[in-house]
């Protein structure tokens, strides 16, 4: 199925990112851990993909377990930073044979030795290739508070709009803990005319060390009463854990109540978190 058909149902909708492992020999134990999210039956789940296209077999190969065994709507990953149009068709030929309808299209992370294709620059590029050649569902990413290489916001907002109009059927936002952050963007984007469907990015931060790895890599604000969250239980593993849970839940209460519709957890591979989450939320979801 279609993403952008299951954004247009009229209720709320909860879906969980996934990643495969970064070496082979783990496959095994991270699609055990996606079958067991995938059996709290979310309305569709993403996974993700390596830099540089380092696990797009594995990546391929666990959004197809999850759609051909459970039955659940798959959303694959694919950066093209480091990809040849040609390499673009393969991958998209891959996917269609698979019968995944789906596709989240981004730039991707520059590689670490700093070698990038020629063919792609933005993620507007690959999107336009991607909708010229397939009726595939594109999702692509958005950044309530900017992206971390833009120095401006006006301009994150113009090559947001870039996106959408190169084919873009939804968009996903990166992590964020405060939720005004989120209300404040929308309510800039929708002024610029970006009007496809937006999912809510939510991270459960179990642990003070996931925390700070999340900060440095995507500069997110941290509110102050978080910080005090992660200060007074990050030394207590099954404190921070259920705090993180439940204040990410408390952030999905709040959205919902605010006419957000549409949730993806950044699940991290843990079903337990997953779970965890969606037993804060058995009576708002009814």
């Amino acid at each position: 199925m279609k993403i952008k058909d299951i954004l247009q149902q009229n209720k709320v909708t909860i879906s969980f990112e996934v990643f495969p492992p970064k070496k082979a020999d783990g496959l095994e134990t991270v699609q055990k851990a996606t079958e067991q999210i995938a059996a709290l039956k979310p309305d569709f789940m993403s996974v993700t993909y390596g830099a540089g296209g380092s696990t797009n077999k594995m990546t391929l190969e666990i959004a197809s377990n999850l759609q051909q065994k459970h039955g659940v709507t798959v959303l694959p990953h694919f950066t093209c930073v480091a990809s040849s149009k040609s390499y673009v068709r393969e991958m998209v030929a891959q996917i269609k044979a698979l019968g995944i309808e789906n596709i989240m299209a981004l730039r991707g992370d520059i590689p670490q030795d700093g070698v990038v294709g020629t063919d792609y620059k933005y993620a507007s590029d690959l999107i336009r290739d991607i909708k010229e050649q397939s009726d595939l569902c594109i999702g692509g990413a958005c950044y309530p508070e900017g992206h971390i290489e833009c120095k401006h916001k006006e301009d994150d907002i113009i090559h947001l709009k870039e996106k959408v109009d190169a084919g873009c059927d939804f968009l996903t936002t990166q992590m964020f803990f405060d939720n005004n952050i989120l209300y404040n963007f929308l309510y800039r984007i929708r002024e610029k005319g970006i009007t496809v469907p937006v999912l809510a990015g939510i991270m459960p931060i179990t642990n003070a060390r996931q925390l700070e790895r999340s900060v440095a890599l995507s500069g997110t604000h941290v509110p102050q009463r978080f910080r005090a969250i992660v200060d007074k239980f990050g030394d207590n593993p099954p404190a921070m854990k259920q705090a993180g849970i439940v204040y990410a839940a408390g952030q999905i209460i709040d959205l919902i109540a605010n006419g957000i519709t549409h949730i993806h957890v950044y699940s991290m591979n843990k079903p337990e978190v997953a779970s965890g989450i969606l037993s804060n939320l058995s009576s708002v979801l009814r």
